[in-house]
């Protein structure tokens, strides 16, 4: 009788736990649903009636995400949102793994200080350094495409090396060892042994980064301006006179702003767990 109680207390506690994780999805999906939704309907009754669905007086089809695009040249800034993601990514993760592995590898003051200044960039805000960049940015003509990966590099550089270097230490030095015995000198043998063995947190860097990149606005709005616009800068030339702005067309663009990214999570999502795990222990 006292173990069916238990099981009752288990079973009542774990659907307790579904049900609140369930709000807590809920609360998390509404917003893009509610994004979704109005990017059907006109300006007019996204202000008016934001948390109506959709009805024949309303309902504007494709026309938002037509005109929208038409209105924000959405494919020419999909372009360069993809290759300051893919190249800014690509340069954190070769950089940051190499730096994290000569700090852990290295057991001298100068290593152990370096990586301390990395993790205090973790938590230094970006507003507390965004006009001095932008100043530096034009001194040193990294006010353009190419230039901005450098700045992303440096942004980018303190979590990732933070996380690579919690995973290196789980790599047996033994196995660079046997290939330094094979002939490879340092750099062979971090690409060809080390780096490999670093895929699983390098996928994590790569994801936690391109989200981040992907969605950013105010570094390529501070820094390479209007010239050059990527999808989040892009948007807000849907701002009209006098501040108005057509909340349909909006919600279209940001829709279509926001599917890569999420395809990509979820094909790629279970590698953050495997990667941040992986490297929590010592093996």
């Amino acid at each position: 009788m006292k173990d069916i109680k238990e099981a009752g207390r288990i079973h009542a506690s774990e659907a307790l736990v579904i049900i609140i994780l369930l709000v807590i999805s809920l609360a998390f999906i509404m917003p893009i649903f509610l994004v979704l939704m109005n990017s059907f309907k006109s300006k007019l009754f996204v202000v008016n009636t934001p948390f109506a669905f959709p009805e024949a007086e309303s309902f504007m089809g494709l026309r938002n995400y037509i005109e929208g695009v038409k209105a924000t040249g959405f494919f020419r800034a999909a372009l360069w949102s993809l290759f300051v993601t893919v190249f800014s990514v690509g340069i954190i993760v070769l950089f940051s793994s190499m730096t994290a592995w000569f700090i852990t590898r290295s057991s001298d003051i100068f290593s152990k200080g370096l990586y301390f200044a990395f993790v205090f960039a973790m938590i230094v805000p970006f507003q507390m350094v965004m006009f001095p960049l932008t100043k530096v940015a034009n001194l040193l003509h990294l006010d353009n495409p190419a230039g901005i990966l450098l700045i992303y590099l440096g942004f980018g550089a303190g979590q990732s090396v933070f996380l690579f270097s919690g995973f290196v230490k789980s790599v047996p030095i033994a196995v660079e060892e046997a290939a330094i015995i094979d002939g490879c000198n340092p750099v062979r043998s971090f690409f060809s042994v080390v780096l490999p063995m670093l895929t699983p947190i390098a996928i994590t860097v790569s994801i936690l980064n391109t989200m981040w990149i992907w969605n950013d606005f105010l570094l390529p709005n501070l820094v390479i301006g209007s010239e050059y616009r990527t999808i989040p800068v892009a948007v807000q030339y849907l701002r009209g006179g006098y501040g108005s702005i057509d909340m349909g067309y909006m919600m279209a663009v940001i829709v279509l702003a926001v599917i890569p990214i999420v395809v990509f999570y979820f094909a790629c999502q279970k590698h953050i767990i495997q990667g941040v795990t992986a490297g929590s222990v010592k093996g």
